[in-house]
């Protein structure tokens, strides 16, 4: 089984996933990095190239191959939840927490960050992460099984609360049957590609 942590930009997904994955000795895989390696340049570069859609397919392709692995910690992007069936394939084999944070906590924590090409025209940062954020917060909360508040607090708190949830866990729920072990994966460029 894997657990999946989702939210907005600047919830905190990274550093919850890096440290959960060490305390629970499981792998840590971002998504927004494989879909980087795969296609060897950053978020801004596929999106001016290809356009967002193109960049939600290949995010839903690597949803989907994700869905294989078994014992793993997924960060997922911001976005992933726009697409209904990300959220099908990932709560498969998987216990999903909402790392949640208030606007201004996100804004204190990506307001230098330029990585990311902007989700909407003519707005400030500010009016963006709070129209896009209206639109998700149902989206996140549909999607999760566990919601973690992230405003103020320690990631490790945070780990804490996870894990204390996972190991809460019957064993057998924990490894199910018929999942690969986290080893390496193929991730392939084919929806870009095609």
């Amino acid at each position: 089984m894997n657990i999946v942590l989702v939210g907005y930009r600047g919830a905190g997904k990274s550093t919850v996933g890096r440290l959960l994955a060490k305390r629970l000795c499981m792998r840590y895989v971002c998504m927004d990095a494989e879909i980087i390696k795969s296609m060897n340049m950053d978020t801004s570069e596929i999106v001016q190239k290809y356009g967002w859609d193109k960049f939600r397919e290949i995010e839903s392709e690597l949803a989907k191959e994700l869905t294989w692995l078994d014992g793993i910690i997924i960060d997922t992007g911001g976005g992933v939840i726009e697409r209904r069936e990300n959220i099908d394939y990932l709560r498969q084999n998987t216990v999903v927490f909402w790392l949640q944070a208030s606007v201004e906590t996100i804004l204190s924590r990506i307001k230098d960050c330029t990585a990311r090409p902007a989700l909407t025209a003519g707005k400030t940062f500010l009016e963006e992460v709070s129209d896009v954020l209206a639109v998700r917060e149902p989206k996140y909360r549909s999607a999760a099984h566990h919601q973690i508040n992230t405003d103020g607090s320690d990631p490790n708190q945070e780990v804490e609360a996870i894990a204390r949830i996972w190991e809460s866990l019957p064993p057998e729920k924990r490894t199910p049957a018929g999942s690969q072990e986290a080893g390496e994966f193929t991730f392939l460029k084919k929806v870009v590609l095609g």
